[in-house]
């Protein structure tokens, strides 16, 4: 039994698949405890036991935001304050006496869509969260690239491409980066923009609502976003081209992003065409907690 277990900051969620067959077996979800490190690592303990269910044959890989350090093996840039500088995977093993496999909770998501998703039919695979964190994992031959710092695809870290209007070099993300692509691309990114220009708070949902039905102002807004999120593209298309990009999160559900990223990415591209599919991620919810089976 393979079982993966996606680690977000508001829920932990656990699966258990087939290990020749890939079969989902059963699954699991939970919210998450946030402010106390020892309450968390208990929550994530019993729900693997859980979702074990006296299964002895077991192996278990984990999604989490952030990455563990190449030398120390603590957690760094997490999205929870709680697990940073944290040595989670020492602490689960010794709780559970075996090891277990911890990756970003995006190259997860890229692993599940490139052995069996999205990407499955294509060579080389960027996938990106667009949630509640902007991340990426990149897949090439079903493998992730994993470099010596563990840092791949920590894009959403990046400053936007791209010269920086007044409001983007005035916003920081809360390790104090200035301009990082995650406070403009995630959800709370969108929110922060709506009412900087409106004064009103809305959720993403309701702000893509207001656009759909032609809010002049939304229109703007959205404009905007679209053309933030294509300068973030082109960051990673220059660099590694990849065969196809996959979205996950949140935000990916945003149809009209198929449609306005090529639009808007050719002007920051070392070239005038732009052939890369843009799709979204086959397995949604599902794709990251899938991908953490798939790490042995």
């Amino acid at each position: 039994m393979k079982i993966g277990l996606d680690w977000g900051g508001t829920k932990l969620e656990a699966i258990a698949l087939d290990p020749v067959t890939n079969e989902e077996l059963t699954r699991n979800r939970i919210d998450s405890p946030k402010d106390d490190y020892q309450d968390i690592l208990t929550a994530v303990y019993n729900l693997i036991l859980e979702t074990a269910d006296n299964n002895k044959e077991i192996t278990v890989g984990i999604g989490m935001p952030g990455s563990l350090h190449p030398k120390t093996g603590l957690v760094q840039v997490p999205n929870t304050k709680a697990l940073e500088g944290q040595n989670v995977k020492k602490d689960l093993e010794e709780k559970l006496g075996f090891e277990v496999k911890i990756a970003n909770d995006a190259d997860c998501l890229a692993l599940s869509e490139a052995i069996d998703g999205a990407g499955k039919d294509f060579n080389s695979v960027f996938a990106v969260i667009l949630g509640t964190c902007v991340g990426a994992g990149y897949v090439v031959d079903k493998q992730l690239v994993v470099g010596p710092n563990k840092l791949t695809g920590e894009w959403g870290q990046n400053p936007i491409p791209g010269p920086m209007d007044d409001y983007e070099k005035s916003i920081k993300r809360h390790c104090g980066r200035v301009g990082a692509i995650e406070v403009f691309l995630s959800g709370p990114g969108l929110e922060s923009w709506y009412e900087f220009k409106t004064r009103f708070k809305k959720s993403s949902r309701e702000i893509v609502d207001l656009y759909r039905r032609g809010d002049e102002e939304v229109k703007e807004i959205m404009k905007v976003y679209f053309e933030r999120t294509a300068r973030a593209f082109s960051s990673f298309v220059n660099i590694l081209d990849p065969d196809v990009i996959v979205c996950g999160g949140g935000m990916s559900d945003i149809d009209e992003l198929y449609e306005e990223i090529p639009k808007n990415i050719i002007p920051y591209l070392a070239s005038d065409i732009f052939l890369t599919p843009i799709v979204k991620a086959e397995h949604g919810s599902s794709s990251g907690v899938r991908g953490a089976a798939h790490l042995w």
